[in-house]
């Protein structure tokens, strides 16, 4: 049985869990679903990525099914997206920049779990990278959509990679604390924000001719 995080952690990964479920619950109430397929879909957003994480580093029973207080958060978030939607698109710009925070939190969270758990530092990495993104992929699976990560080549998944192997170096070499697990959470969240507002993107490859 995993112990429960601290506090602090523990409220920040509700808000995480909460940002990413609306996503899910507005993408549901854009394609017209029922209100039970709202909140499946919105819960599928918000703790998806934690359960996949949790399953891959044997950390079972996933908090993400166990934790009455993480599912509330995530149900709710459905419930408010279908009952009220328009008041919600219209702060989805508000909810993509706290998605990057989430991205930061959610992927820090995994590599400490991991290492916690005494992965090596390459799994502790793609850890990370799969608790940040995880949810999101889900949620686009089952919905219908091509996952936003492989389609639109935008910087999602590489702040992700680029801020936990950043963390996963500093722990191997005996620099972890609270200065470096916040400043990787807002590593992340800056470079996503930084990504969206710039149009940054992840180079694909060259066609022939071009």
């Amino acid at each position: 049985m995993t112990s429960a995080p601290t506090w602090p952690l523990l409220a920040l990964d509700l808000l995480g869990v909460f940002v990413f479920a609306l996503s899910g619950g507005l993408l549901a109430v854009r394609k017209s679903f029922d209100v039970l397929s709202v909140v499946m879909l919105a819960a599928a957003a918000g703790l998806g990525g934690g359960i996949v994480r949790d399953v891959l580093i044997g950390a079972v029973p996933p908090v993400g099914v166990s934790d009455w207080r993480l599912l509330t958060a995530a149900v709710s978030a459905g419930l408010i997206t279908f009952f009220f939607h328009p008041g919600v698109a219209r702060i989805e710009r508000s909810v993509l920049l706290l998605d990057a925070a989430g991205l930061g939190l959610f992927a820090v969270a995994g590599t400490l779990k991991a290492l916690a758990l005494g992965t090596t530092p390459l799994t502790a990495v793609i850890v990370g990278v799969v608790t940040g993104v995880g949810g999101g992929v889900l949620r686009d699976l089952l919905a219908g959509e091509q996952p936003r990560l492989f389609a639109e080549r935008e910087w999602y998944a590489t702040p992700a990679l680029l801020g936990v192997t950043l963390y996963a170096l500093a722990d191997s070499a005996g620099l972890t604390g609270p200065v470096t697990t916040w400043g990787c959470v807002v590593l992340i969240a800056g470079l996503r924000i930084l990504g969206l507002t710039r149009g940054w993107q992840v180079p694909a490859p060259r066609r022939r001719g071009s």
